[in-house]
Formats: structure tokens, sequence, C-alpha cells
């Protein structure tokens, strides 16, 4: 039982492990320079007084960083600059755009009473005595997605003009070849003075009208007429003799008789050819945008008899004419 009564977790040798001989020596050799170092001395701060750090010092450090920090940020600020200057000098140009538009509104809106806009084409120098007849501006009544090709009509139509000028050039060399060919001089003359203004009015202004107020009965006008201009494009680059034209059939047959005649002649062939050519497929194009604007054949019928109700010209004549009749009818009785 004596065995039992022994504690097993008391030890048999009593070893106190800070006895032993090199700790005591470097712990009573501490304890000595402890207790001779005081921090809060007179002597002690007189000696750390000359070392400490000023304040103003240890803060020019970050002085430094703040330099460098602002080399580096000068291109993005410059740069920041160069946009806000771009930006007002967008905002600039598109204030003075609005406000000579608003002029140009106001300019209109002063003339004349009813409000009517002037006329401005054909352009005529102020000091002459004919005025202009009608009113276009593309960028203000044609929309953007019409405004291409009505230009390209409006080209067109210059262009027309243009060959039939030449065309009264080559046939009075033409004539002046041959006296024969007078009738070509004097027919070339009338179809300048009567087509130029009449294409001008039948097609052109009928096209113009539908891309501006989308009418269906001034796109079936445009239709109507427009097909009889390319067959008369087709006549006239053929060349018939006696017609007035110097199309290919009378550029040729001058070949043998006056060589540089013929060559005149041939170049305004030419350009009768390329009027058909740019008639054709215009008229294509203008058929393609007539047919996304939803216009139709009801639509140009329902237009024309508004028009014609409304036309104060047709109800003064219906008028004049019902009151002739009824006099006429009073009379009988």
């Amino acid at each position: 039982m004596s065995g039992f009564d022994n504690n097993p977790f008391v030890s048999t040798v009593d070893v106190n492990p800070f006895q032993d001989a090199s700790v005591t020596q470097a712990t009573s050799g501490l304890n000595e320079h402890l207790g001779e170092y005081n921090p809060f001395s007179a002597a002690e701060m007189g000696n750390n007084s000359d070392t400490t750090i000023p304040i103003t010092a240890s803060s020019s450090q970050p002085a430094v960083l703040q330099t460098s920090v602002e080399q580096t940020a000068h291109p993005s600020v410059a740069a920041a600059q160069a946009n806000l200057i771009k930006q007002q000098e967008e905002l600039e140009r598109k204030a003075a755009e609005l406000e000579r538009k608003e002029q140009e509104l106001q300019n209109r809106s002063t003339r004349g009473n009813t409000g009517a806009k002037e006329n401005n084409w054909p352009p005529l120098p102020s000091f002459s005595p004919v005025r202009p007849c009608f009113y276009q501006d593309f960028e203000e009544e044609i929309p953007e997605e019409y405004r291409r090709i009505c230009k390209r009509m409006y080209y067109l139509w210059m262009f027309h003009s243009a060959t039939l000028f030449l065309n009264v050039l080559a046939c009075l060399a033409y004539f002046t070849a041959d006296s024969q060919y007078g009738v070509d001089f004097g027919l070339s003359i009338l179809w300048f003075i009567l087509f130029t203004p009449v294409s001008f009015i039948c097609w052109y202004r009928p096209v113009y009208k539908a891309f501006r107020s989308d009418s269906s009965f001034s796109f079936f006008f445009f239709f109507f007429v427009f097909f009889f201009q390319v067959a008369v494009y087709i006549i006239q680059t053929v060349g018939i003799p006696k017609w007035g034209n110097s199309g290919w059939i009378t550029s040729i047959s001058m070949i043998n008789t006056n060589l540089a005649v013929a060559v005149v002649m041939m170049v305004v062939a030419g350009f009768f050819t390329v009027n058909t050519v740019l008639a054709t497929i215009l008229l294509k194009m203008v058929h393609s945008k007539y047919r996304r604007t939803g216009a139709s054949f009801t639509k140009a019928q329902q237009e024309f008899s508004q028009g014609v109700l409304t036309n104060r010209t047709f109800q003064s004549a219906a008028a004049s004419a019902a009151s002739s009749a009824a006099q006429g009818a009073l009379s009988r009785n």
C-alpha cells in the first residue's frame, strides 16, 4: 500500500531552474543596470534633447512625395482641360447655328402678313424685273431619308437642260454642214425652249412635292409624266433624222460628210444616252421609295378630290356655271 501513497506529481528532487548559475549571473547584472538608469532624470533628458527630431523636419519628406504626385497628374489635367475647351467650342458652334436658324425663322415669319414663304427659285438677281416663281429648300422641306434622291432628280433636270442646249449647238453645226438640215436646227431650239420649263413643272416639281408632303397624287402624276420622258430620251438618243435631235443615227450619217461635225453630234448623242440611263435608274429608285411611303391609288383619288373641291378657282367656276344654268332655266320658263 505504500506504493499507492506516493504522489506521482511530486518530484522527488526539488530542482529550481532559476537557480542555475548562468541565469543568476545574467539577472543580477541586469538588475544593477536597471537600478542605475532613470529615463526621467535631468542628465538623461539633457543627453537626448539634442537628438530630438523636430516636427518640421519630419514633415519635410511628404512634401517631396506631393511634388512627385503633382508631376505625374499634370498630363491628365492638361488633357482634361483640352477636352473641356473642345466641348466648349462645340457648344458655342451649336449655339451659333441655333441662333442662325432662329433668325431665319424670324425673318420668314416677318415676310408678309400671311406668313407665306417667299419664292427663291430660279435664283434671279434683285434688280431683275422677273421674280422667282417657286420656293425650294431641300434642308427645310424634304425629309432626310428622301433628300438625296430628290437632289438627284434636280441634278438630272439640270443635266437634261444642259443636254438640250448642247443639242442646239450640235444641230447648228449640222445645219452649217448641210443647209437641208435647217429643220433639225429649228426643232432643236423649240425643244430647248419648250422642254426645259415643261420638264421642271411636269416631273421635277411633282416629285419634289411628293417627297415634301408624302402626296400619293404627286407620285402618280410624276410616274405618268416621267415614263413618257424616258421614252423621249430614248428617241433623242436614237436620233431620227428631221426630228431635231443629235442622236446616234444622225451623227453616224455625218462621218463621211464632215468628221468634226460628226464628233460634236456624237458627244451630244452620248449625253442623251446618259440621260436615258440616269432617268431609268432614278425612276426605279423613286418607285422603291414610293412603295415604302404607303401611298396608294385610293389615296391619290382622295387627295385629288379634296384638292379639286377645296380649290377656289374650281369653286368659283362651278358657282358661275351653276348660276348661269339657273338663269338659263328661268329664262326659258
